[in-house]
């Protein structure tokens, strides 16, 4: 069995529709054996590499509101189509969050889209890198996302990070192949707390949701210090990080992966995708759009979902 790939083309205002089709091009002798659909407005499909499928949602009336709706148009007919069987794993590229809650769709980003469409709980973010500059996997899953900081405080429980923690462990062993994964927690405060000397969340929720993962056949060990447990992972310490915020985690991993980085989405019954940069309207038409990371992105959601193929026949 091939995977099938659908390929939301994002706010056709930025440059999602120019690095989805570079990133196939380059993928070529990579996807052989990999289906491939492009989802986005009538106007990309003169752009559309000839060996590969398009849907086109509708027509772009040029307006901000007309690309929001494009955009939330190919992402629902992506699930719909793997919902009826069609498509295996669903790459999405960029689109601009205001205009998307201009829809109607009153979320943060995509990821909470899909989640509302599939009706998933829990999902979990994911940055991945394969390749980094110390050569070593970094893969940072953010137990809280797109918050204010004055308000991780009281997201952050006991309850959220063994939810986080173990489907990230499962989705290490069933999309990435690794029997028994390491992975560390990354504590909130300065030091992981320096044993209650700046803060008592490491010692309160930290520690007992480290030893519940552990208790339930987990390798959970933490919680570290922000300042080296990153360090670690990149030098093979660790299969993945779990930290507590957006920044602490999205700034350690853009460090070591700027540009190659993938955004996957944990939870849902299908392998999601996303590059780790936004819509850079600024650029678009320009040929300047570094398509790496959309690279990546469509590279590690045909490797996944290969990955659950043989799961579920081993299964069999």
């Amino acid at each position: 069995m091939h995977p099938h790939i659908a390929i939301t083309l994002g706010d056709p205002r930025g440059i999602g529709p120019e690095v989805a089709f570079q990133s196939v091009r380059d993928l070529r002798a990579d996807l052989k054996h990999v289906s491939i659909t492009f989802l986005g407005s009538e106007k990309e499909r003169a752009l559309v590499p000839s060996e590969h499928e398009f849907v086109a949602v509708d027509d772009w009336d040029r307006t901000p509101e007309g690309a929001g709706r494009i955009a939330t148009l190919a992402i629902e007919r992506a699930v719909t189509g793997v919902s009826q069987g069609i498509f295996h794993a669903i790459v999405t590229a960029p689109v601009h969050k205001p205009t998307l809650r201009s829809t109607g769709w009153n979320v943060p980003g995509q990821t909470e889209m899909l989640q509302k469409l599939t009706g998933c709980e829990p999902v979990g973010m994911l940055m991945a890198a394969e390749k980094t500059y110390r050569g070593n996997p970094l893969r940072v899953l953010l137990a809280t996302t797109h918050h204010p900081f004055r308000d991780v405080f009281s997201l952050i429980t006991e309850d959220l990070l063994v939810a986080q923690t173990m489907l990230l462990h499962q989705a290490l062993q069933t999309d990435w192949g690794i029997d028994i994964p390491r992975i560390a927690i990354c504590g909130l405060n300065p030091h992981a707390s320096d044993d209650g000397l700046f803060g008592e969340e490491e010692a309160l929720i930290f520690s007992p949701a480290v030893q519940l993962c552990q208790e339930m056949g987990a390798d959970v060990t933490g919680p570290f210090p922000a300042d080296t447990v990153f360090h670690r992972a990149l030098t093979g310490g660790f299969d993945a990080v779990v930290a507590p915020y957006h920044d602490v985690g999205m700034a350690a991993f853009k460090t070591a992966a700027f540009g190659s980085g993938v955004n996957v989405t944990l939870g849902l019954p299908f392998v999601r995708t996303s590059p780790d940069h936004g819509t850079a309207f600024d650029i678009a038409g320009t040929g300047s759009a570094d398509s790496s990371s959309m690279i990546e992105a469509v590279r590690m959601a045909a490797e996944l979902t290969q990955n659950r193929f043989v799961l579920s026949h081993r299964s069999d």
